[in-house]
């Protein structure tokens, strides 16, 4: 419960995040920002885990950096498989 919980707060950060990062204009709503970025956050930082990153004491740039990419390439396939269908 804690890790979704934590994933919807990342989401309202990455979201945007990964939103600014692409060029051109998204048609996405702000909810569906939201949960792309949490599902981001959460890939990306299983990802990480995977790849060996460990806890820091401060941010962790390459994990965020890896949240928001994910994020980001989340927010790419939802807009692809949402304009193929209308």
């Amino acid at each position: 419960m804690g890790t979704i919980i934590g994933g919807l707060i990342a989401g309202i950060i990455i979201g945007p995040l990964a939103r600014l990062i692409l060029p051109g204009k998204q048609s996405i709503s702000l909810i569906m920002t939201i949960v792309l970025g949490a599902v981001g956050a959460i890939a990306g930082g299983f990802i990480y885990q995977l790849l060996g990153g460990g806890d820091t004491s401060g941010i962790d740039w390459i994990k965020l950096a890896l949240q928001v990419g994910v994020a980001a390439a989340a927010v790419v396939l939802y807009g692809n498989m949402r304009g193929r269908s209308t």
